[in-house]
């Protein structure tokens, strides 16, 4: 009968042990995706600036624009949560958008060979950005499916291991850009 329950002991030991490995492997995984991100916006971020001086030489009077750019780029760089990151990034992409917009208008904008590297630049990273959101929100729900399955939501209890955050379009993400000449 001591075996019996020294084997089951065992067992359950050894399944507490992998349930909570596998935890802290899927935790990993999303705080090493989550990272990728941020060196995606920080390269976002500091191709901004050089597109913006760019357009200025054009396009004089679409000050507005190229301030909204600046500062949802400013908002982005100083971001102190995953949440307000999570925001700052829609609204430097819904930004990004009215300022490409303007090349429509600009001919000689879109001939310049300095702006087309900068954007070609900018759109592989958006690219990115893209295909890393969703490999992020893929981890994020492995892992919250894990913390929240029966029997590994015990262990994950037991250890406190708290859901991820989905990495979402905002409001101002889904509104369709609106660029006025």
């Amino acid at each position: 009968m001591i075996w019996i329950i020294i084997v089951i002991v065992v067992l359950v030991a050894l399944y507490i042990m992998s349930t909570y490995n596998s935890l802290v492997q899927l935790r990993n995984k999303v705080e090493d995706s989550w990272a990728q991100i941020e060196v995606l916006l920080k390269r976002r971020a500091d191709l901004i600036p050089n597109l913006v001086e760019t357009v200025k030489g054009y396009a004089k009077h679409e000050e507005g624009t190229l301030k909204e750019v600046v500062e949802a780029r400013n908002r982005a760089v100083n971001a102190s949560t995953q949440t307000d990151e999570m925001k700052a990034a829609g609204e430097m992409t819904q930004a990004l958008s009215r300022l490409f917009a303007l090349t429509e208008a600009y001919p000689e904008l879109k001939a310049n060979t300095n702006f087309m590297d900068l954007q070609a630049n900018l759109k592989e990273t958006e690219d990115k950005l893209s295909f890393s959101r969703q490999f992020y929100n893929d981890i994020v729900l492995k892992y919250k499916d894990k913390i929240q399955m029966f029997p590994s939501n015990i262990v994950a209890g037991l250890f406190h291991f708290k859901a991820a955050l989905f990495f979402e379009a905002t409001d101002e993400e889904r509104k369709v850009p609106e660029v006025k000449f």
